[in-house]
């Protein structure tokens, strides 16, 4: 998934402005230091994932035997090499 700029930020801004106002949560950083770490940590993590997914594909298109996208076949398959990936790259 690809977010743009603005909407990342905005998502970031909503995220701490919710956070400010949990009385069980404490800010011990200023907001605006709060939102870009959660800016930065939104863009690594879609960064990750558009690795993972072109990793996936790869494997999916060097089968000989092509496999149609959308099919259940490719969708089962697309799940577990995907979660595969992920899970090497969390370790």
């Amino acid at each position: 998934m690809s977010l743009s700029r603005e909407k990342i930020n905005h998502l970031s801004q909503l995220v701490v402005q919710e956070l400010d106002q949990l009385p069980e949560v404490t800010l011990y950083e200023p907001p605006n230091d709060v939102r870009l770490e959660i800016v930065r940590a939104m863009n690594d993590a879609l960064k990750l994932e558009a690795t993972i997914e072109n990793v996936v594909r790869q494997k999916l298109n060097s089968y000989s035997r092509p496999i149609p996208e959308g099919s259940r076949e490719w969708d089962v398959m697309y799940q577990k090499f995907y979660d595969e990936e992920f899970d090497k790259r969390l370790i």
